[in-house]
């Protein structure tokens, strides 16, 4: 089997391809990091640096392929619009008609549960439950939109499944807890309401079993999307207390309340605006709510439709994010 992998220099993308590498599949990955792409190569794979904005690229690459896993996209709680919909827009776009024009045989697209969240509790979320009026900032608003480009593929007559992987993580993990672990080192980490909001995460190679399962589901898959989750709803106290525990480090937690920490991230967005050039405040309002706000998916469809059963628990993705983390730590000393 032949596989085009977008988001190949990412994590969830550079995961999935070295797993289809080591099944024996032909796989073509395409990333803007050269440095993860040389790391790519090196195990075997086809590296192509391309943008995703980058129209015959793209198209080309999809020609003499049997699958594409789209899991490239600018991910991140802040941005520029355009930046994001030249990415997530243009780029899910130029994907699905790369794959019509070279008859591939299936589109596997990753997508977000960040399109479901409002700064409300919301437990239990189904894919097809109502979505807010507005999506909460650029990236759920272009990723919605990209879901809909992936439609319009599926009506033209390719065969399109979607997941909506929730805060994924693991070794290799950039952002998610990373980011906590940085803000702990400063003794900053938001406890927003005692940590009791109630979230999924998902361990990334649970999220990998899932797209190779998209990629063999049957005619009752087609044209749906599908929540992922590890199904094993945590509180953030008791998540963070975990991570920490495991690092045998302190929680260096300061308590906020969650009207206060809006109001905090609403000064700190307006002041990286005017007087930053834009560059990413240290909280936005859209991380506080993801924090501070409790938001669980329900996995039924896909335990149904795909077969999807979470393979590494919580526990043990964190003990393999832990020793991952820790190794990390001593290379750069």
């Amino acid at each position: 089997m032949r596989a085009l992998v977008t988001g190949a220099t990412g994590f969830i993308g550079g995961k999935l391809a070295r797993r289809l590498e080591a099944m024996g599949w032909q796989v073509t990955a395409v990333g803007r990091n050269l440095q993860e792409g040389r790391s790519l190569a090196a195990g075997g794979i086809l590296f192509v640096p391309a943008d995703l904005a980058d129209e015959a690229a793209i198209r080309k690459a999809c020609d003499g392929q049997d699958i594409v896993f789209h899991c490239g996209a600018l991910s991140s709680p802040w941005g520029k619009y355009e930046h994001f919909y030249n990415s997530n827009v243009i780029g899910t776009r130029n994907i699905a008609q790369g794959s019509l024009e070279h008859k591939v045989k299936r589109l596997v697209h990753v997508s977000t549960p960040s399109i479901y969240f409002d700064y409300t509790d919301r437990l239990g979320i189904k894919e097809d439950d109502a979505l807010p009026a507005k999506p909460v900032n650029a990236y759920a608003a272009t990723k919605l939109l990209a879901e809909q480009e992936a439609d319009r593929a599926y009506e033209a007559g390719l065969e399109v499944v979607t997941i909506r992987p929730r805060a994924v993580f693991g070794p290799g993990d950039r952002a998610i807890l990373p980011r906590l672990l940085r803000a702990n080192e400063r003794g900053k980490v938001p406890l927003i309401n005692g940590g009791q909001a109630l979230m999924d995460v998902t361990y990334v190679e649970n999220v990998v079993d899932a797209l190779l399962l998209c990629a063999e589901a049957g005619p009752s898959a087609l044209g749906r999307k599908f929540n992922i989750t590890n199904g094993e709803p945590v509180r953030l106290l008791d998540l963070l207390n975990k991570v920490f525990s495991l690092l045998d480090e302190p929680l260096r937690a300061k308590p906020i309340s969650l009207r206060t920490i809006y109001r905090l991230a609403g000064i700190l967005e307006w002041s990286a605006k005017v007087f930053a050039g834009g560059r990413e405040p240290l909280i936005t309002r859209y991380s506080a709510g993801v924090l501070g706000t409790s938001q669980t998916l329900d996995i039924g469809a896909a335990q149904q439709k795909l077969g999807y059963r979470p393979r590494v628990s919580l526990e043990e993705g964190l003990h393999e994010f832990v020793k991952w983390w820790r190794k990390r730590t001593d290379e750069q000393l």
